[in-house]
Formats: C-alpha cells, structure tokens, sequence
C-alpha cells in the first residue's frame, strides 16, 4: 500500500486567468441551459448578456451556437448515463428494485435534464459522441425497467419507450418561479411513480407505446 509520500501530489487549484476561465465556462454554460431552455431560437448574444461575459469572450470559448448546444446537450446527457449507472450499481449491490428506480426518476426530473433533450434537439447538429450517449441512455434504461419489472416493482405494461414521455410531461410543467416549478413537478411526480409502480387491481394500459424510431424523430430532425 502506497505511502502518503508515494503518493502524487495533488492538482492544485487553478489560478490567475486560468481560474477567472473555468469560472466564465460554468457562468456560460449555465446561462446557456436558462437562456435555450426559454427561447431555442436566441442568439449568443443573448447568453454573453445572461453570463454577463463580452459577445467576444463567448465566441472565443464556442465557436459558435452549434458548438455550445451539442456542449450543454452533452452534458446533459452524460448526467443521464450517470443517474442510470448509478440506479444499476444500486440494484447489482442488492439494493431495493422500486427504491433504485424511482431514484432514478427523480433524480432526471430534479436536474431537469430531459428538458434539454425536449427543448433543444432539432435546432442543432448532433455529433457521434452524442449519438453513442443516447444509446447508451436507451441501455441503461431498458435495464432498469426490465429488473423493476422482474422484482415486481414496477408495473408489467410499462415499457422503456414509456419512460421518455413521462419526462416530457413533467418537463412541461414549468412556471416563472423556479421554486414553484420543482414543487409543482414533485406533485405530478408523485402521481407518476404512483401510477408507474405495480399495484393489485391496476388498470391495464391501452396498446401501443411509443416505438424506438418515434423517439428518435427529434434527434434524425437534428442528424
């Protein structure tokens, strides 16, 4: 076992310009998630001005809007794979089937990240990076129903198909107010997990869930 002296010294922390950068990277990339989620269409003016950084300064961290969408894009769908990979470990170390799933739910409308998805997909050109995170996303999803299902947690007529448009309907509760809108989708929320987890004396869902190449047609819109 290595010794503290064999150990690398650790990175130390960024400073001067370099620190002042990573700092008007985060300050872009969160005004570009609040800015695109409320206007797809606006310009990266409108960013520079929500980040409170100059047009230029934007234009030599992205060069351009196409590089800063498939960027926040990314990172919305790397939290996804991670929230789902997450959920996974939880069931492989024995952990409770509806407890991981539902974890899993929440955390993806909590972070809000599928809104991204719903919001911005079709205004941008995608990449390959981004094309292998949405399969992995459809994966790990496709596992977590089937072992929700297998442990009779969640109910049989669900499928994976199913679980993107339960995003998008609570996606779309949204109001001025930040704070009521996360109370507001914590109580549809509520009544989504209720109706999602098997329960005697359910009532069947009609046929027809949404098909893989249904899902993809925001994304081909964006190819």
């Amino acid at each position: 076992m290595p010794t503290p002296s064999d150990r690398p010294p650790a990175a130390a922390p960024p400073r001067g310009r370099q620190a002042e950068a990573a700092r008007n990277d985060a300050a872009i990339l969160e005004a570009a998630r609040t800015v695109f989620l409320r206007d797809p269409a606006a310009p990266m003016a409108a960013v520079a001005h929500e980040a409170g950084v100059g047009v230029g300064g934007l234009y030599r961290r992205y060069a351009g809007k196409d590089e800063l969408l498939q960027t926040i894009c990314g990172d919305g769908l790397r939290h996804f794979v991670a929230l789902a990979e997450e959920a996974v470990a939880d069931l492989d170390g024995g952990g409770d089937a509806w407890t991981s799933f539902e974890g899993f739910v929440r955390g993806v409308v909590e972070s809000d990240v599928h809104a991204l998805t719903v919001r911005l997909a079709g205004t941008f050109r995608s990449t390959p990076e981004l094309r292998t995170l949405a399969t992995r996303v459809g994966e790990l999803v496709a596992a977590l129903v089937a072992r929700a299902q297998q442990a009779g947690a969640l109910r049989s007529d669900v499928t994976d198909t199913d679980l993107p448009m339960v995003f998008e309907q609570l996606t779309a509760v949204r109001v001025d107010d930040p704070a009521r809108t996360a109370q507001l989708r914590r109580r549809y929320l509520a009544l989504h997990l209720d109706a999602l987890r098997a329960h005697g004396g359910s009532a069947t869902l009609p046929d027809g869930p949404p098909t893989a190449s249904e899902l993809r047609e925001r994304w081909d819109r964006s190819h």
